[in-house]
């Protein structure tokens, strides 16, 4: 049968290994061998730690079975900033508590050697606030501060509540927008990607109609757009003969048209003047003569 979990209350404070009485309390641990020269001298956020430190933070983190970057560093901060023979004593009593059973998380999970390890340090009251604002630099989400900052916590802002689009906000937003007119649009750019139903010659022109019925996936709190957009693309009739070609060779190929985006009455819906035009299938053949090409 398992061993019972800790309650975290039940933890003894972090041992303080001073002089000879400690000495059965700190835990051997041979250093790891570096990989190569530069293992010996890992860098860190802070800067490069000693080859003696780095070969004992590593040793610690084999035997708590971490091996990845984020709790090697913080294991490293804590041999550095603490000792060796401290840091030791915590492994020591880390690995006492998962013999007897390991500690649990609030939502009932176990906690993990090397998270049992670190959380002896950040809660020890041996190990002073100065020295967890440095292995912890941002605990909790936001940086510690040191003993003596007698000044407020800055405020976390409030999330703003969602808001229903509804036709009143959209009337009441319209005057506001529009009564600015300070704003420019440098560059506007639209991609169509589809199959074009009805297509009609105008001269040296070709008209497409295409209408969206797909709303992609949008951040959460933007107004939902609406659904059934109808485009008329406007294309060159050199260029789409081409595209027209491959579609009608190809019934799974799809048109890709880039140009400029307006709103215009005429059409009843969005007008896009096209600047280039191809296919899913002539664009794949193109990348691959160029890279066939390419020394």
């Amino acid at each position: 049968m398992a061993a019972a979990t800790m309650a975290e209350r039940d933890i003894p404070p972090v041992i303080d290994p001073v002089g000879e009485d400690c000495a059965a309390s700190v835990v051997a641990v041979p250093p790891a061998e570096p990989a190569s020269p530069m293992e010996a001298r890992r860098p860190v956020s802070y800067g490069f730690v000693p080859p003696d430190v780095w070969a004992l933070a590593r040793g610690i983190a084999a035997v708590l079975g971490e091996t990845m970057p984020p709790p090697i560093r913080l294991i490293t901060r804590v041999v550095e900033r603490l000792g060796p023979d401290r840091a030791r004593a915590v492994l020591g009593q880390a690995l006492t508590i998962e013999a007897q059973g390991s500690l649990t998380l609030p939502d009932g999970h176990r906690r993990t050697p090397g998270g049992t390890f670190l959380y002896l340090v950040r809660t020890g009251d041996e190990v002073s606030r100065e020295d967890k604002a440095y292995i912890f630099p941002r605990h909790g989400g936001r940086p510690m501060r040191a003993a003596g900052d007698d000044r407020p916590p800055t405020p976390t802002p409030a999330t703003p509540p969602p808001v229903a689009w509804t036709d009143d906000i959209y009337r009441a937003l319209a005057p506001q927008l529009q009564q600015d007119t300070s704003g420019r649009a440098t560059t506007v750019k639209i991609t169509v990607i589809g199959r074009p139903g009805a297509a009609v010659e105008q001269g040296q022109t070709v008209a497409l109609a295409l209408v969206s019925e797909k709303v992609p996936d949008l951040p959460k709190g933007l107004p939902e757009p609406p659904v059934g957009t109808r485009y008329t693309v406007f294309v060159a009739r050199k260029p789409w003969a081409k595209v027209a070609e491959a579609l009608a060779a190809d019934a799974e190929d799809t048109a890709i048209i880039e140009g400029y985006a307006a709103l215009d009455p005429r059409v009843e819906g969005i007008a896009v003047y096209a600047t280039s035009a191809t296919t899913k299938r002539l664009q794949a053949a193109k990348r691959a003569t160029t890279a066939a090409t390419t020394p």
